[in-house]
């Protein structure tokens, strides 16, 4: 172990109480055991051995309950990859580092691979998404639609070869319990499209095909109960995790199964949710990704007749109105902290737009519809043509234009045109003891207008490679807030923060014609204070106080399209009384993998600042 890794170890052990310790010593033994029992058999999970119970235990695929009369779908032709890999050219390298030319290892037990900060491999995230099969979703929905034998065929072989080159417990893809969970989902409905294309089509029943993909099933699902998330680290990932687990238990009718994952699930909506709708991770992806997971698990529920907890309603309502509050009428998105653009189900390999098909998961199963935009395919499946006619009669959730979101730590403000949105994040910094995916950006501040980015957020670009870009984009100067010599927070590690900044409650005053919004934070002797003023039209101004240090900086990062001098449609106007100031060009990543150019404005200070924003658009441009 190198010192960084011995330091990461050593402030990782510091975040966990003596329950987790002695939890996780008891997850090495059971790897141990595990390494004895199945590990050296070298065997695909589809022929690992199970108990007695598991051995009783069969499918039933009515229980899934898709919508297979839906007639509006497009046939899989490949996983969109974040747009950088070709999935033709990777669609059987299991293992690929993508960033680089090397592979992960295949044969090494996976609880002996570090995967996190390899650059001598690649992104494992990026890894993930080849290996969470919606390739394989996509393919049995084809053979269900046309009956083509060829699209049976090359799921066929993709399954054979993948099972054959990624052993059970052997080699990166069985590292994370999430990762199996969300491949739990991609199987049960791999399952049951294959199974109901037999049926329509009147094809002879691959038995061997079916049995093997639901004993891999069995065997996940078992593996992700004993190996799910637990204190410091049960995140978004369990309850993913439970998702996977209940709805193996609802296509196997396993009772104990699904009992644990509603009974999680319900329990750990309140945990990482406040009341007024703000997922702690501090992060809207990881909301999103979460709302997804607990829609979809609604949705079998009911189909399959079993009662809804009453709190998932309640907490679901708010997290539902945050959402649709983020979102702009051109698109766009306010998003602070960590954006993988993770998803959980994807019946046609890409998703238009995430958030709107979240949103209608929600309306789906709530009382309200949060966005007017035409339903993804996603919906056609899950929903019956009945379900979607209600869902086009609820009322229409309508975002006002100032909502304040005083324990989750949001403002996201509208001009009365709805064309400039604002988001000004005044919140703590994330979840538990390790905050894994939030930043630090406390008080920082977005803009867009029509849709343009103007006022941008850093975002995440990678995960893993290069290692300082981590850093890079969690960094105090990274976001539109202010540097006072120090960062807001401690960084320990890529998904591990130490001492951290504390946050007052936000005081919103609002006019007719004005908000006024401030916060105030404190850390390592420092106090900040932000005020943000916004006239509802195209004005905003921002006043910045600070105490504990002689000199600070208010840093502002501007997309290139609103750059006055770059001649675009829209353009930001600054004006300030400061007269120290530095300009550099940096980068951003507005989704995952991608880096855009940006122009970051640095004002220097002392005590105070007061600058002032117009935006100006020319249409003529």
């Amino acid at each position: 172990m190198n010192t960084s890794d011995k330091a990461w170890f050593l402030n990782r052990l510091k975040a966990m109480n003596i329950r987790e310790i002695l939890w996780r010593i008891q997850q090495k033994g059971l790897q141990k055991a595990e390494y004895a029992k199945y590990y050296r058999l070298h065997l695909p999970v589809t022929e690992i051995p199970v108990s007695n119970t598991l051995k009783k235990l069969y499918p039933q695929k009515e229980r899934i309950a898709l919508n297979l009369n839906n007639a509006c779908s497009d046939l899989f032709e490949k996983i969109d990859m974040f747009g950088l890999y070709d999935y033709q050219e990777y669609k059987s390298q299991w293992n690929a580092g993508f960033q680089t030319d090397n592979q992960w290892p295949i044969r090494d037990f996976s609880y002996s691979i570090k995967t996190s900060q390899r650059e001598d491999l690649g992104d494992i995230r990026t890894n993930w998404e080849l290996n969470r099969h919606v390739q394989f979703v996509g393919l049995a929905k084809n053979f269900y639609l046309t009956g083509e034998k060829s699209f049976l065929s090359e799921l066929k072989s993709l399954f054979a070869d993948w099972n054959k080159k990624n052993l059970f417990l052997h080699g990166v893809q069985w590292t994370s319990a999430m990762e199996i969970s969300i491949r739990i989902i991609s199987w049960v409905y791999m399952y049951y499209f294959v199974s109901a294309g037999f049926e329509k089509h009147h094809v002879a029943k691959d038995q061997d095909f079916m049995d093997n993909t639901a004993h891999g099933i069995l065997v996940m699902a078992d593996y992700v109960v004993s190996h799910r998330a637990r204190f410091s680290s049960a995140n978004n990932h369990l309850i993913v995790e439970m998702l996977g687990v209940g709805i193996g238990g609802i296509l196997f009718n396993h009772k104990r199964w699904i009992d644990l994952s509603v009974a999680v699930l319900t329990e750990e909506l309140p945990k990482q949710n406040s009341v007024d709708g703000v997922n702690r991770e501090m992060s809207l992806h990881y909301q999103s990704f979460v709302m997804e997971a607990y829609g979809i698990m609604w949705l079998h529920i009911k189909k399959n007749r079993m009662t809804i907890p009453s709190v998932w309603k309640k907490y679901l309502t708010r997290m539902s109105e945050f959402l649709a509050d983020c979102c702009g009428d051109y698109g766009e998105v306010i998003i602070f902290g960590d954006n993988d653009e993770g998803k959980i189900l994807d019946f046609c390999g890409h998703i238009d737009h995430y958030y709107h098909y979240v949103l209608q998961l929600m309306g789906l199963v709530l009382d309200r519809r949060y966005t007017n935009t035409a339903l993804a395919e996603n919906i056609r499946w899950l929903a019956e043509e009945k379900e979607t006619d209600k869902y086009w009669e609820k009322a229409l959730y309508q975002p006002d234009l100032a909502a304040s979101y005083a324990e989750g730590g949001y403002t996201i403000l509208r001009s009365t045109d709805r064309q400039i949105l604002i988001g000004f994040d005044h919140a703590r910094l994330g979840f538990g003891n390790i905050a894994a995916h939030g930043h630090a950006d406390a008080l920082s501040v977005q803009m867009f207008c029509r849709g343009v980015p103007v006022l941008v957020d850093s975002g995440t670009y990678n995960y893993h490679v290069p290692k300082n870009m981590r850093d890079d984009m969690r960094c105090t100067r990274a976001h539109n807030t202010v540097y006072a010599g120090r960062e807001q927070a401690e960084m320990q590690g890529p998904f591990l923060w130490g001492k951290r900044f504390e946050v007052s409650p936000a005081a919103v005053e609002r006019t007719e014609h004005e908000i006024r919004v401030s916060a105030e934070i404190k850390y390592d002797g420092i106090c900040h204070t932000r005020y943000l003023y916004f006239n509802f039209d195209k004005k905003m101004r921002i006043k910045d106080e600070v105490s504990g240090i002689p000199k600070a900086v208010q840093v502002w990062n501007i997309s290139e399209q609103a750059w006055e001098t770059h001649g675009g449609r829209i353009q930001l106007e600054m004006k300030t009384d400061c007269r120290n100031k530095n300009i550099v060009k940096k980068n951003f990543s507005e989704s995952y993998g991608h880096l855009k150019k940006m122009f970051s404005i640095e004002l220097e200070f002392s005590e105070g600042i007061e600058t002032n924003f117009a935006v100006v658009e020319d249409d003529s441009t």
